[in-house]
């Protein structure tokens, strides 16, 4: 999948996605509930470096592809909201599943 920008944006988006539901649904219950705050910590610094190559990929490849800007808001917003980025996943793969059947041709 990563060779192509597009597919780098893909790993990276799903990544991210997988990331944010870590602090939502494991991290942040055992900072709260257990008192360990490290693993908060750790996956919410991750989470965040992952969030701005997520934001760096998301520009290069809307410059790259000629994405329009409701698009760009788009994939933006799918990082923000949990599981987002799953849900923006399959447009994606399209994209890159018509970019492969032109080189293909």
């Amino acid at each position: 999948m990563p060779p192509t920008l597009l597919g780098k944006f893909r790993l990276v988006a799903l990544t991210e996605g997988v990331s944010y539901l870590l602090i939502l649904l494991v991290t942040w219950p055992l900072k709260e509930f257990a008192g360990m705050r490290w693993p908060n910590l750790v996956v919410g610094m991750t989470h965040g470096i992952l969030f701005l190559v997520y934001c760096a990929l998301l520009c290069l490849t809307a410059r790259q592809r000629g994405w329009p800007w409701k698009r760009v808001g788009v994939a933006f917003a799918a990082s923000i909201i949990p599981t987002g980025t799953f849900f923006l996943d399959p447009s994606l793969r399209r994209e890159m599943a018509e970019e492969v059947a032109a080189v293909k041709v």
